[in-house]
């Protein structure tokens, strides 16, 4: 106790009032949860948002997209910020300005993996929380996660799965998420994907196919619906939609560009990135190298294209 109480670590039991309700009620909830961070939020609404750990550039987009339509409506994002999926999950809901709660296999003072060390300073700073139920010092052990994904979709209302294989350790969740009678969510994948298994299987047993953050809010019991609209009473409305021309936001920053800019944003897709070689030549009659590059920029600064190693890009889902 002393030692936690240094690091700034504070601990729950089942028998304490800001222990997680829903947590509580599953079969086999932590004796002990770690905590740090605002233990208020855990007994919030959430969505649990679980893939793979090497997503393609759709199914990152997607993650991070509905994690942040979600949190804008009040919804507690809730991962296990591994790469991949998790970690766009989690970003996602913080650019909403929403909460994220991330569940570590580790102990609650030991980050991993390394590079996340800056997301999960953003998530305390931002009011979310991290909890664990390993004591302090736990390092990595690939036992640890299959075991803590029972607390992920236990806190949960709900689990959305984004890509995962045949053998991801996402399935020990949405396993999980059937056994303590949590609703499933899948946003289905191309079949020549491999990590497209795992949600398409998922939809063809019967969860609820995903597209956009209204398939999930139509979903949710009706109490939990109340208690999110009370609470959030000025979170954005408007019909969902994956294409930004068709949203108000889209078409406010489609008409603040350029002519250039459009064409180059024409030539650039949600669900695969593009070389920049391979750009050029397919603008090459009409732009020059140099104006490609001025467009990127801008397009960049605007938040509609996302740079990627390589000199890849993609166009943001907004």
């Amino acid at each position: 106790m002393r030692k936690a109480e240094e690091a700034g670590v504070a601990f729950l039991t089942p028998e304490d009032e800001a222990y997680p309700e829903r947590l509580r009620q599953i079969y086999d909830p932590p004796a002990v949860l770690w905590l740090r961070g605002d233990p208020a939020i855990l007994n919030l609404p959430g969505i649990a948002v679980v893939g793979t750990r090497h997503p393609s550039t759709y199914g990152q987009g997607m993650a991070e997209l509905l994690a942040r339509d979600l949190a804008a409506r009040g919804l507690v994002i809730q991962s296990g910020m591994a790469r991949g999926i998790d970690t766009a999950a989690h970003k996602g809901a913080l650019t909403a300005g929403g909460k994220t709660v991330a569940v570590w296999g580790t102990g609650v003072d030991v980050i991993y993996p390394k590079e996340n060390k800056r997301l999960a300073e953003e998530i305390l700073l931002k009011g979310g929380a991290i909890v664990s139920e390993f004591p302090l010092g736990t390092f990595p052990a690939p036992q640890n996660f299959p075991v803590r994904n029972r607390i992920i979709s236990g806190m949960s209302v709900g689990v959305l799965v984004v890509e995962a294989g045949e053998y991801s350790g996402t399935r020990v969740t949405a396993r999980c998420a059937l056994e303590q009678g949590r609703d499933i969510y899948a946003v289905p994948g191309n079949v020549t994907n491999k990590n497209a298994w795992g949600p398409n299987t998922l939809i063809k047993q019967g969860a609820r196919l995903t597209a956009t953050w209204e398939d999930i809010w139509e979903d949710l019991p009706s109490d939990v619906r109340v208690q999110l609209t009370a609470g959030n009473e000025s979170s954005p409305g408007g019909t969902a939609s994956l294409f930004p021309e068709n949203t108000a936001n889209g078409e406010g920053r489609l008409a603040a560009l350029g002519e250039q800019e459009r064409q180059v944003l024409s030539a650039l897709a949600m669900d695969s990135a593009v070389q920049l070689d391979e750009l050029i030549e397919k603008l090459e009659g009409s732009m020059g190298p140099a104006e490609i590059f001025a467009a990127l920029f801008e397009l960049e600064l605007a938040g509609l294209v996302r740079q990627l190693p390589g000199k890849n890009y993609v166009r943001v889902m907004v």
